[in-house]
């Protein structure tokens, strides 16, 4: 009896130890409600090239002879980065937002869309092939996970276009002790660095202009404050483990 009523006093001690938290992404959804997608905007902002990106542009035209001047052998070498062969080669844009491009020389690129530098290129290659079609792409469009998820890394997105729910599916889901509720991204566009949190229990994420990730973004899952004391206080988890001994001890001594 008396082993017995000493387990029923300790119970509540250990159970609060643990706070009750909500693991629920989207917890505010009611169990009926339907997200309206005509309100949701679908269209992402086509980020702006900056320094440090690399850029596949391909062109064409209908004479294939008069394309090869500026089009790179794959072999080529990108600037800052060595390619071996059946790798494509990249442009390198430098700290002043240029590329080196073939037969055109320095063009000013930082600070356009994909869409713009088309355009731009189109109109200068105009006099020489005509009619060109111009293709631009990222070569290093990735996204970094870190933190509290099962999978930390870095990944490379060849469709350049990822949500904030699909990152956090790549490195494997938060874990038990990450912040929900407070997720924080941070970006990095013309020379300025932005810190945003984010609630990924409440819907309005969904409605969010940051629920699309852009180059180079960063999200950091802070751990919960308990993760915390566990990771940075050794002496409270030997203090626990003695506790465990000495209550041990007694419900030992009890039964005897």
């Amino acid at each position: 009896m008396k082993s017995r009523n000493l387990i029923l006093l300790l119970l509540p001690v250990v159970f609060s130890c643990s706070g009750s938290r909500d693991l629920t992404y989207f917890s505010d959804f009611s169990d009926n409600e339907v997200v309206h997608t005509e309100n949701i905007p679908l269209v992402v902002e086509e980020p702006v090239i900056q320094p440090s990106d690399i850029l596949s542009i391909k062109v064409n035209s209908l004479n294939p002879e008069a394309n090869a001047p500026f089009n790179r052998n794959p072999s080529t070498t990108t600037e800052g980065n060595s390619s071996s062969g059946g790798v494509e080669a990249g442009y390198l844009v430098d700290s002043s937002g240029n590329i080196d491009f073939p037969v055109l020389g320095s063009i000013k690129v930082g600070g356009l869309t994909k869409s713009g530098v088309k355009e731009k290129l189109t109109a200068l290659l105009s006099k020489y092939l005509g009619d060109p079609l111009i293709t631009v792409r990222y070569l290093n469009y990735r996204i970094t996970v870190i933190g509290e998820v099962n999978n930390p890394s870095t990944f490379v997105i060849p469709s350049e276009r990822v949500s904030i729910i699909e990152a956090i599916g790549m490195a494997g889901d938060l874990t038990a002790y990450g912040k929900r509720d407070n997720v924080l991204l941070i970006k990095e566009a013309e020379g300025v660095r932005r810190a945003v949190r984010l609630n990924l229990n409440q819907k309005e994420v969904l409605n969010s202009p940051y629920f699309y990730l852009g180059p180079n973004d960063v999200l950091y899952v802070e751990p919960v404050a308990s993760k915390k004391e566990q990771a940075s206080s050794a002496r409270n988890n030997i203090s626990l483990i003695l506790s465990i001994i000495s209550v041990g001890s007694l419900i030992l001594l009890n039964l005897n």
